[in-house]
């Protein structure tokens, strides 16, 4: 998957911080609460702390934490090169497909989340304050997805997903996600919890299955910056969401498989709800408070 090369970008529509704040628990669809930092070190034993000292550690280029330069992000031409500029031109991707999406389907004028890339130390939000240990997350507080930008290595060296840049848009878009059910209230109604079945793994999957919606409506739409979607690009994207399974986590993490201690649900169910949105390319297809066949 790559960038029309002659669009132009918004190099605005993203905004960048460097960290702050005294770090505590945060609250909201965090992506990296499938790894579970405190849920699977409590439920399941599984020691994560060396997972997160990389994460700290992690070392930086020119497409991650110390260079989150936007200025340069104007073009489809700079969005195939530096990741922060990918991420502009995926917002705006995103935001074209729900702008068309929500009123037909839902009935909802699409509000734009703000959109944050941060450095990887500390951040402030509406929910509260993030280490580096919390990954990218959305905050229905201030309705804004915070992401970080050390995340995405750490997501190929120790989680197993293989082309970074694919895993990146993916992320981004499960987290628009989250936006869309706090604008129609889906956030709001659900109960927070575990298991394989829960209110939570429901909400996650949701999310996963709008990521699928917009790769299907970027396809379609020949004034998309992103240029095309090809089959191998749906597979790469699906393997992403196998790296970021609770099982899947769970036995990289070196503990055993807990389906009681699950937030986002599994591989298997993560990659079923992104193809189910895909195929559709309608986000009324993804109910999956309603089905029993998760």
């Amino acid at each position: 998957m790559s960038f029309n090369r002659d669009i132009q970008t918004d190099p605005n529509r993203v905004q960048t911080r460097s960290g702050g704040g005294r770090g505590a628990m945060i609250g909201g669809g965090s992506i990296l609460t499938v790894i579970a930092v405190v849920l699977i070190s409590q439920l399941t034993g599984v020691d994560l702390s060396s997972l997160l000292g990389a994460q700290q550690q992690a070392g930086t280029t020119q497409s991650t934490a110390s260079s989150i330069d936007t200025s340069v992000c104007t073009s489809g031409e700079s969005a195939n090169k530096y990741t922060q500029c990918r991420m502009v031109a995926t917002a705006e991707s995103l935001d074209a497909v729900w702008t068309d999406q929500l009123p037909t389907q839902a009935g909802i004028t699409y509000a734009k989340p703000e959109f944050v890339l941060w450095d990887g130390t500390q951040i402030s939000s509406a929910c509260g304050n993030a280490s580096s240990a919390v990954g990218p997350f959305y905050c229905s507080g201030d309705q804004t997805v915070y992401l970080d930008m050390s995340f995405f290595s750490e997501m190929e060296r120790s989680l197993g997903a293989t082309d970074t840049p694919l895993a990146e848009e993916y992320i981004v878009a499960h987290e628009f996600g989250h936006h869309v059910q706090n604008l129609d209230g889906t956030m709001r109604r659900v109960t927070r919890g575990t298991g394989a079945d829960s209110a939570q793994v429901r909400l996650e999957l949701q999310a996963d299955c709008y990521a699928g919606v917009v790769f299907n409506q970027v396809m379609k739409d020949s004034n998309s910056p992103i240029r095309a979607v090809s089959k191998d690009d749906l597979l790469r994207i699906a393997d992403a969401a196998r790296s970021v399974g609770d099982d899947h986590i769970q036995k990289q993490q070196g503990g055993f498989v807990n389906p009681e201690s699950w937030t986002h649900g599994s591989s298997e169910q993560r990659q079923r709800w992104l193809s189910i949105g895909f195929e559709s390319g309608n986000p009324s297809s993804c109910n999956t408070f309603d089905t029993q066949d998760l």
